[in-house]
């Protein structure tokens, strides 16, 4: 009797230890999909070519499923917020229309009032402010972490995000090349409309004579030259 006990008993470790085994090889596999699928995201995003197609479906899939499901897609979730700013700060720093605001074209074509110039400027200084700001927030561990906050994961899993896909975000924050060039630009936005509003306060004093601007005050010429060659 006693024999058949300690087979049983035998028997229900062997069960378990094999059930365990299975859990544990199948939590690294995930755990190694995880982590390989997001060093292949990784090397796409920083691809001297980037291929726009293949990140969006990196970001739109998730490919581990349980608590590395939801770190996958905590990640990629952040991720895609943050590119998406990042395109759009590129979209409005390449904007061809920045460089015709003070050409002879856009004098004939919005003179004398400027109004839709002045709007341009208006809504791009504050979408520019807008990204910049939200462009330094992704650099915070605050803002990374928010997206794997309060999912009800055990504290393994938030460790994984935020010491290997997050790390130390220290040396992301003293790099602000981005804000800088933002700053320039919204710099230029505001000479450029300095020199609008000189132009439609002074709209009797100006002429547009083949391919240049003509001032019928000199003081009026100066404070323009003034302007323009502020930039």
């Amino acid at each position: 009797m006693k024999k058949k006990i300690l087979i049983i008993l035998l028997v229900i470790i062997v069960i378990a230890l094999i059930g365990i085994g299975y859990f544990v090889f199948t939590d690294m596999q995930q755990e190694n999909m995880l982590k390989t699928e997001l060093s292949e995201l990784d090397q796409l995003v920083n691809a001297e070519n980037i291929d726009m197609d293949a990140i969006n479906n990196r970001l739109d899939r998730i490919v581990t499923n349980g608590d590395y499901a939801i770190v996958e897609d905590a990640f990629k979730t952040y991720l895609k917020e943050d590119f998406e700013n990042s395109i759009q700060i590129a979209n409005i720093l390449n904007d061809e229309k920045l460089t015709t605001l003070l050409t002879v074209e856009n004098y004939k074509e919005d003179g004398k009032n400027f109004i839709n110039s002045k709007e341009y400027i208006t809504n791009t200084r504050t979408a520019l402010e807008t990204c910049k700001n939200k462009y330094t927030e992704f650099l915070t561990e605050e803002k990374a972490m928010s997206y794997i906050n309060n999912k009800g994961l055990d504290s393994y899993y938030t460790d994984l995000y935020k010491d290997e896909f997050i790390g130390d975000m220290s040396s992301a924050t003293e790099d602000t090349t981005v804000q800088d060039s933002i700053d320039d630009v919204i710099d230029i936005l505001n000479i450029y409309e300095k020199v609008l509003n000189l132009l439609s306060e002074n709209q009797d004093n100006w002429e547009i004579e083949g391919e240049n601007i003509v001032f019928s005050s000199e003081s009026l010429s100066n404070q323009y030259d003034e302007l323009i060659n502020s930039l």
